[in-house]
């Protein structure tokens, strides 16, 4: 019986900086007996989509290891083939980790490649760009483009930029075709969602399949600063189509009209949308490993271990008074962030 090729493409910029671990406990943990692993470091962006590109087809698995860029551009040059992509999530979102069930820790993400489960899901394709967790327009991209200029990144300087960045920012009119259907609506931001999650557990589709051939638009309208604590409440508790100021529609292509360029992103990672984009879905494109049915059955918890599996996937926001918004907003999402990586 051969043994299955796979191949860890590790990025050592990636948000939590580990690689040395990560390196290792691929070293200790991986099943020789079954497994052939190398690892591969990327060396400048759009390498590891390189890499992949040139693996595809060749061995069984490919592995991101890093943040939600990593995973996007792995998945990417994936698309469409028979090797499969595996995440071991060392970034600080990891968006599609969560949503795949794929745990933060590195040893169990190894075991989980040593068992080798597969399954198919949908990816997103914005004009020549892959998603495979949520692309967007509006202020999420705009943020996404000011924070790829940021020197010093991670969740507590992305939350920072977001705080700052709000009140200056303006709903803008859009026209979108979706399944030929016209729409024109002004709005804060529209996310294009494969999975139901953004990352963090910010859920922004919580009814969004990613092996339903659909793609969930989340129109999000200008909202008033007393909204906040709320949106950002339903956002955490998968309850964001409860709020009056969200829309959602599901479709399979949507046509985006505008008069210029705009500014998108695709996982989180800056691209510019042309001023006719096309937005389609590409059912059960990309092979992924997942976690078997009875892996977590078969986790043994300490109360210690349980605390931080909790702590890591339910951060829980503290809610400021309506009347201190315009103040707190930068405050309160901080310490929603301290809490969550307690």
């Amino acid at each position: 019986m051969s043994k299955r090729k796979v191949a860890y493409i590790i990025n050592p910029n990636s948000g939590i900086g580990k690689k040395a671990i990560v390196e290792n406990d691929i070293k200790k943990l991986t099943n020789l007996d079954e497994i052939e692993p190398q690892i591969i470091y990327t060396e400048y962006a759009g390498h590891a989509m390189e890499i992949a590109q040139k693996l595809r087809n060749t061995i069984d698995v490919v592995v991101a290891v890093g943040g939600d860029g990593t995973v996007n551009e792995v998945g990417t040059g994936l698309v469409g083939s028979d090797t499969a992509l595996a995440i071991v999530p060392c970034g600080s979102g990891n968006g599609l980790a969560r949503e795949l069930d794929i745990p933060l820790r590195t040893s169990q993400a190894v075991q989980i490649i040593n068992e080798g489960v597969c399954k198919h899901i949908d990816v997103i394709k914005v004009d020549n760009r892959y998603s495979l967790n949520v692309a967007g327009i509006g202020f999420d991209a705009y943020i996404s483009h000011k924070f790829a200029k940021v020197k010093t990144r991670g969740p507590l300087q992305y939350m920072n930029l977001i705080a700052r960045e709000y009140p200056r920012y303006k709903a803008k009119e859009y026209t979108l075709d979706i399944d030929s259907h016209i729409f024109q609506r002004k709005a804060f931001f529209i996310s294009f969602a494969n999975s139901t999650q953004w990352g963090n557990n910010v859920h922004i589709a919580p009814g969004a399949s990613m092996n339903d051939g659909l793609i969930d638009i989340c129109i999000v309208s200008e909202f008033p600063n007393y909204a906040i604590p709320s949106l950002l409440v339903q956002l955490l508790s998968q309850n964001i189509e409860a709020n009056k100021y969200d829309e959602i529609i599901k479709a399979k292509e949507i046509e985006l009209y505008n008069h210029k360029h705009l500014l998108g992103h695709v996982d989180g990672e800056p691209i510019c949308i042309s001023p006719h984009a096309h937005i389609s879905i590409e059912p059960l494109a990309l092979k992924v490993v997942v976690p078997s049915a009875d892996f977590f059955e078969s986790m043994r918890f300490t109360p210690t271990s349980i605390k931080d599996f909790i702590q890591s996937t339910i951060p829980l926001p503290e809610i400021p008074n309506i009347q201190d918004i315009p103040n707190n907003v930068k405050n309160n999402i901080q310490n929603i962030l301290k809490r969550n990586n307690k």
